[in-house]
């Protein structure tokens, strides 16, 4: 196998060392951020509507519920506390896809890829009108995507993109010696911090009347759906509700069905101390745009509202059995990876430290992004495996949602891309092979000029594959 940039152009140990000498295990969102508390559920209630999951997902499927509806009563259960997982420690991309990505839709569902981008284009306005609208404090800067080339092949890749641009133009943009090539969606990303928007949209909620409870795990949901079906958290406190709404993701599923349809992949990410000017003025980058190269294996990076950088990415590691744990989280060997491809990427900043480095599990799917579903006679709804897009699309999966909840077909029921459903992963020991089979494949095509095997074209083929 040849090399790539990260490796030819490695920086020393003692740069690497430096660099990550004091820092924090810890995600640096949620310790930008107060959080206030909500209490536990006690003792029985009734609601119209009950949302299991004080992520992204459970949120929005709140706020979206009182605008459609403001007179339902909703209620809102978060097993720990309102977006601490995945929801408080993204890479804060908050992108229009709902697919993916153009290619990853246009080869599933090349009959309404052009509505499916349409839909996510009006989804991420929405998002940007409620932030407007009740005056969010969520640090969103709709500043775009640059995808960036930094091996010779992928410069191909990107020249059939709009807004290309070539190793002058990108240079101009952002400087780095590892940019060969660019392409600049300019409207389809937005910058958010991360824990603000979860917490601003709890914020919201609670002020259109929703009651929030944190710390109200819950273990089951009974009742077959010929009525109301009651929900039941750990601790014995209970919901009687109309309709439920699941917003889980990457923990186990409240229903069996969608026990193997996910796996959880953990990602990881550093964030640098806040650069100063001469610092910023040696890399540009003064439009702000969230960066990402072109491997399969890819980095993603941003600036934050004070000058940090974001920078995470290329590992993506699944660990035998599927569990979610945080032990997990502390994994060296990858946030040293992503401190030796930073200063590859940035050696002009050699001497910046990393403030605080951490992990997150996500709910991959094998379509690469979310589904949906019902159960219960159509009393509960539920969308999962985000893939990585749930920033954004997790506004669009709650009025699939409450729309699947109300039994009236809409335009939004009736894509195929929501009808449909994913393949399985299969059960263990098969699915810890399979993924990591994938991911040595797939570095393999990232040491090859991307050139995938067999193996990555069957599996394309047949419509399951692996991504972060």
């Amino acid at each position: 196998m040849g090399t790539t940039v990260f490796e030819r152009q490695r920086p020393t140990d003692a740069v690497i060392d430096a660099s990550l000498q004091d820092t924090a295990l810890s995600v640096f969102w949620l310790d930008d951020v107060e959080r206030p508390a909500h209490p536990p559920l006690r003792g029985t209630t009734s609601a119209d509507l009950v949302i299991v999951g004080g992520g992204y997902t459970g949120l929005w499927t709140a706020i979206r519920a009182k605008e459609r509806e403001p007179g339902r009563s909703v209620v809102l259960l978060e097993a720990s506390r309102i977006a601490w997982a995945a929801s408080g420690r993204n890479g804060g991309f908050c992108e229009a896809s709902l697919t993916h990505g153009h290619e990853n839709g246009v080869t599933r569902w090349p009959q309404e890829i052009d509505r499916l981008e349409e839909l996510g284009l009006e989804n991420l306005d929405g998002i940007e009108a409620t932030v407007r609208r009740y005056e969010m404090d969520a640090d969103f800067e709709r500043t775009g995507q640059l995808a960036v080339a930094v091996e010779p092949h992928q410069v191909e890749w990107l020249r059939e993109e709009e807004g290309f641009l070539d190793r002058e133009a990108v240079q101009a943009e952002v400087h780095s010696p590892t940019f060969l090539a660019g392409a600049w969606e300019r409207d389809a990303c937005a910058l958010v911090h991360p824990a603000k928007l979860g917490l601003e949209l709890a914020r919201v909620a609670v002020e259109l009347g929703v009651e929030i409870h944190e710390n109200s795990l819950v273990r089951e949901i009974t009742g077959d759906g010929s009525g109301p079906v009651t929900v039941v958290t750990r601790d014995g406190a209970k919901v009687i509700a109309e309709s439920v709404a699941l917003g889980t993701n990457v923990f186990p599923s409240l229903l069996k069905r969608n026990r193997l349809m996910t796996v959880p992949v953990y990602d990881y990410v550093l964030m640098t101390e806040p650069l100063s000017a001469e610092q910023l003025a040696s890399i540009g980058w003064s439009n702000r745009q969230g960066l990402a190269d072109s491997a399969n294996q890819f980095h993603y990076y941003r600036l934050t509202a004070d000058d940090r950088i974001l920078f995470g990415g290329y590992d993506a590691v699944y660990h035998f059995g599927g569990k979610v744990r945080p032990e997990y989280e502390d994994r060296m060997e990858s946030h040293r990876k992503l401190a030796s491809h930073f200063f590859t990427t940035f050696p002009q900043l050699e001497g910046l430290r990393f403030t605080h480095r951490w992990a997150g599990a996500i709910d991959s799917s094998s379509r690469f992004c979310a589904f949906f579903g019902t159960a219960r006679r159509g009393r509960v709804a539920y969308a999962t495996g985000f893939t990585g897009l749930g920033v954004g699309a997790a506004r669009f999966a709650a009025d699939v949602m409450l729309d699947k909840l109300s039994g009236e077909p809409t335009e939004r029921t009736e894509l195929a891309m929501v009808r449909e459903k994913p393949i399985p992963f299969p059960p263990e020991p098969a699915a810890a092979i399979g993924i990591n089979l994938v991911r040595a494949a797939m570095n393999q095509a990232d040491h090859n000029e991307g050139r995938r095997n067999l193996f990555l074209k069957t599996l394309d083929a047949v419509g399951m594959g692996f991504d972060s």
